[in-house]
């Protein structure tokens, strides 16, 4: 084994700020993709260094010390001060290096984001992306996720939040519903029809507006299918299960084509607000810097998307 003084002081830094953000060593070798002896040699290193005791490990939980809590405050600062000082002297301050970590929504994620992703990592060759397709919002700590693509209510005031755009949504049914039914000439209708839900964004009830003039309307349903996959919902809105309230770039085929109709379309509901967000830093790397200027300039483009208004 290595000798303690002769380990690299920024990777023991870097070992325990993941020990501590991950909340285990077992986490924090699985994100640094090394062993968890190696990160339990690595704090040993750490402590014996410093001439201190940074982490009391118990059964069930890593506890910081009150030194350990003073060493994480200042290795974060420090390496975020490592972290600029090294891409100033190697250039790499405008040349995107190194692996950004992506939260974006499983149908955006996989659908409309693709293109511009890969146009932006040919771009920079020295750069590579996870991409993970989530719902939820992330522990960006724990999880080590550096940005996430959110859609709907962002209420973490700890989280930088940047509006990219508006998604429309409209209230569709398959051709072979409508059949069975009256024509729905009037939104109080809606509810004679059975019903999709999707669970992220409504179960129970359709909280509708009106175009012309932002006139609310809310119309209680009773879902027979309620999924939290947008790509499920489309799927059996096309079946002719029931009608449902889509993202518009996701039926925008479907209606063209005739194979989904868009019911009332004086009403809509709420357009969804799309966000990055991420954690506050003294200081973003190229890779994060380029990324936000980049998604914020294409996301207000995509097909089913608007400026924010």
């Amino acid at each position: 084994m290595s000798n303690p003084t002769s380990i690299d002081r920024i990777e023991l830094m870097q070992t325990f700020i993941r020990i501590v953000e991950s909340g285990s060593l077992s986490a924090a070798a699985a994100q640094l993709g090394t062993t968890q002896p190696t990160i339990s040699r690595r704090l040993q290193a750490l402590e014996q260094r410093l001439g201190l005791k940074l982490i009391l490990r118990t059964t069930h939980a890593l506890k910081l010390t009150d030194d350990g809590e003073r060493c994480y405050a200042q290795a974060r600062q420090l390496l975020a001060t490592w972290h600029a000082l090294e891409d100033e002297l190697t250039g790499s301050n405008d040349d995107p290096i190194g692996t950004l970590r992506v939260r974006a929504p499983h149908a955006f994620g996989q659908d409309q984001l693709i293109d511009p992703l890969v146009a932006y990592l040919q771009r920079y060759p020295r750069l590579t992306v996870e991409w993970m397709l989530n719902d939820r919002t992330p522990d960006f700590i724990s999880e080590n996720v550096d940005c996430a693509i959110q859609v709907g209510v962002v209420n973490d005031p700890s989280l930088v939040a940047i509006l990219l755009a508006e998604v429309p949504r409209f209230v569709v049914a398959a051709p072979s519903l409508l059949a069975q039914y009256p024509p729905v000439e009037d939104v109080t209708q809606l509810p004679d029809l059975p019903w999709l839900a999707l669970t992220s964004f409504y179960r129970n009830e359709l909280a509708l507006q009106r175009l012309s003039d932002a006139q609310p309307m809310n119309l209680a349903i009773a879902p027979r299918l309620a999924s939290d996959s947008l790509y499920a919902v489309r799927k059996a809105a096309l079946t002719g299960m029931g009608a449902a309230i889509i993202s518009s770039w996701v039926v925008q085929e479907d209606l063209a084509e005739g194979h989904l109709i868009q019911l009332v379309p004086e009403w809509q509901a709420p357009p969804l607000p799309v966000w990055l967000t991420y954690p506050w830093a003294s200081y973003y790397p190229a890779r994060m810097r380029h990324f936000f200027a980049m998604i914020r300039e294409v996301m207000p483009k995509l097909a089913g998307a608007q400026p924010v208004r």
